[in-house]
């Protein structure tokens, strides 16, 4: 165990106002919780968001494209502050803690022979005929002969010598990539020149060279090009080791997440708008969003990564390789949740990948504990259940309702097949079928939406379920405070904060079996989410008796108030110091 508060990198793909779904509000209190206990945390997003709902995290956030990204911190007085991160400073230290020093005199001739024995140099000078055993790969005709003749050259010697302690790093694991680097080094014409920024965009590169560089390279060949040309463009030839570790860390997020094929490579993240939410195609942001956390953190000060969920679990297996630090993933939810037995298989192998590749896991129920282990393989002793908590706001709680006669059931969250919208039209038409005066109310949005309409519809209750789309902000206390009861259908949830928030505005709460807030409410009532006559009979029982309403609503107020995330924060703590010393323990055998 460590004596002070570890410091923790928190990778998450919400934060409020951005995106303030479930996944955003857990990581809003806990974050808070966490620092209210001094446990410094750095939050890392793929979009930027106000200053004043991140006061209490340094908040790491794409720039608007710079070269130099802009990270707004925290200043003295708490308001966002910025400052920006010298990549010539920070890209260093996996090639300078190698064994043998990039510029030893026996690395570089090592290194050099290596190039020519890749290239088919006999040792005489001669590269070779073209088509024959010394012939560079994928050269045309006219470019071996170009390749022959500066080889022959003092100048082509002394460009292979400078080459050579790129390769010297052991950043290259490619023969195809090695045959690129050095086509590239010839091409540049002059050691001066060799691979400058921009060198091969410039007019110093032969055509004959630009057409064959990619020749005869696989896929890994080509990314690995790729990744080099990336760190040239952006160091030059003045700092080898910069250039190794950009390599190493571009292979570590490629092997993080192959199932983006490379495409996040080409996609920049920016603040502002049309950044990453969930459309689009979420491997390449997944891809894109890791490289950022990397280059970003990868030199900070801090003890353990903590990751939210799986588009952040390739940017967590990432970092813990680049830097060493343990990785803690947190599953908030899985694909077998959101999508059933037909899941994604790219996305369940990247959560599989995540949960094998941490240290810990934390999950948000017993429910889910379960499925991480059944579903994914992971061993239940490294994962530990953290319900999450609520906040609750005395003033919105105060709030007074709007004088109606109709009883209001709310439904409120995503409509999606996840969350059984269907059982509750379904349950809906039972219970109008006994009272009149009763309006359902749907607050949220999601791809089942269209066929909840359309199911009311053709129930005949049209009329009867109203729509209010997605809310935020203040209308959020008020749907609460309009609602008689409050009903959580879910198929498959692996915990649920509304139900919570529900209680914490003197809401009565009915909730399915199936979900993780079950575990730890007892004052609630509980359904099958398919069981849509027990829904009804219950959604009755508590509109027509006052004393009921009034008994679930008071306990179970005082009941959510000892669920809070300093809980959930404690819990927290506790698992990142059992991660930091399980990696200590490792490193000592």
């Amino acid at each position: 165990m460590i004596a002070r508060r570890p410091k923790v990198v928190m990778l998450g793909w919400e934060f409020p106002p951005f995106i303030t779904g479930g996944l955003g509000t857990a990581c809003h209190g806990l974050t808070k919780a966490l620092a209210a206990m001094d446990v410094d945390v750095t939050f890392v997003l793929p979009k930027g968001v106000r200053g004043g709902e991140a006061s209490h995290v340094d908040l790491v956030v794409p720039g608007n494209g710079a070269d130099a990204p802009t990270i707004p911190t925290r200043s003295s007085d708490g308001s966002a502050a910025s400052t920006s991160l010298d990549r010539r400073a920070t890209d260093r230290g996996i090639a300078a803690r190698r064994a043998v020093s990039m510029h030893d005199a026996n690395s570089v001739a090592a290194a050099a022979g290596l190039v020519a024995a890749a290239l088919g140099d006999t040792g005489s000078g001669a590269t070779g005929t073209p088509g024959g055993p010394g012939t560079a790969p994928g050269l045309s005709s006219h470019a071996s002969r170009s390749v022959r003749a500066l080889t022959d050259s003092a100048l082509g010697k002394s460009i292979r010598m400078i080459a050579a302690p790129f390769l010297a790093s052991g950043a290259y694991t490619s023969v195809g990539a090695r045959v690129a680097l050095e086509r590239i080094a010839l091409a540049s014409a002059a050691p001066e020149r060799l691979l400058r920024p921009g060198a091969l965009s410039s007019e110093s590169v032969p055509q004959e060279f630009r057409a064959d560089l990619f020749s005869d390279l696989d896929d890994n060949a080509r990314h690995e090009v790729l990744t080099m040309l990336e760190a040239w463009e952006r160091f030059g030839t003045d700092d080898p080791a910069a250039v190794a570790e950009m390599v190493e860390m571009m292979r570590a997020v490629r092997a993080a997440v192959p199932e983006s094929n490379g495409r996040g490579a080409a996609l920049a993240l920016k603040g502002g708008t049309g950044t990453p939410d969930y459309s689009g195609d979420l491997l390449a942001q997944s891809e894109a969003y890791a490289r950022f956390a990397v280059e970003s953190c990868r030199e900070r000060d801090f003890d353990v990564i903590h990751a939210h969920d799986w588009l952040t679990y390739p940017a967590g297996i990432a970092l813990a390789r680049v830097t060493g630090k343990p990785l803690v993933v947190h599953v908030h939810s899985t694909e077998f949740d959101r999508s059933g037995e037909h899941v994604n298989q790219a996305v369940y192998n990247i959560e599989r990948r995540g949960m094998h590749a941490a240290v810990r896991v934390i999950t948000v129920s017993m429910l889910t504990k379960n499925i991480c282990a059944n579903r994914y393989g992971v061993n239940p002793a490294k994962c530990e259940v953290v319900y999450n908590g609520v906040d609750l706001d005395p003033k919105a709680v105060g709030i007074s309702t709007i004088g109606r006669r109709d009883k209001i059931v709310l439904y409120f969250g995503r409509i999606t097949m996840q969350k059984g919208p269907e059982y509750f039209v379904h349950a809906a038409k039972r219970v109008l079928e006994k009272m009149e005066d009763v309006k359902f109310v749907v607050a949220g949005s999601g791809d089942q939406a269209q066929s909840m309409i359309q199911l009311a519809a053709e129930l005949g209750i049209g009329h009867k379920v109203l729509f209010t789309g997605f809310l935020r902000g203040k209308d959020i206390p008020r749907v609460f405070n309009m609602a008689d009861l409050y009903v959580m259908p879910s198929v498959s949830e692996p915990f649920g904060i509304a139900p919570l928030e529900a209680l914490g505005h003197r809401v009565p709460v009915l909730i399915s079996r199936q979900s993780g807030v079950s575990e730890v409410l007892v004052n609630a009532l509980k359904v099958d989410f398919w069981d849509v006559e027990d829904m009804a009979n219950k959604i009755i029982a508590v509109l027509r008796h006052p004393p009921l309403q009034r008994t679930l609503t008071d306990h179970g107020f005082d009941e959510v108030r000892g669920i809070t995330w300093d809980g959930a924060a404690k819990k927290c703590v506790g698992v990142y110091q059992h991660a930091i010393s399980d990696i200590r323990a490792h490193a000592r055998r």
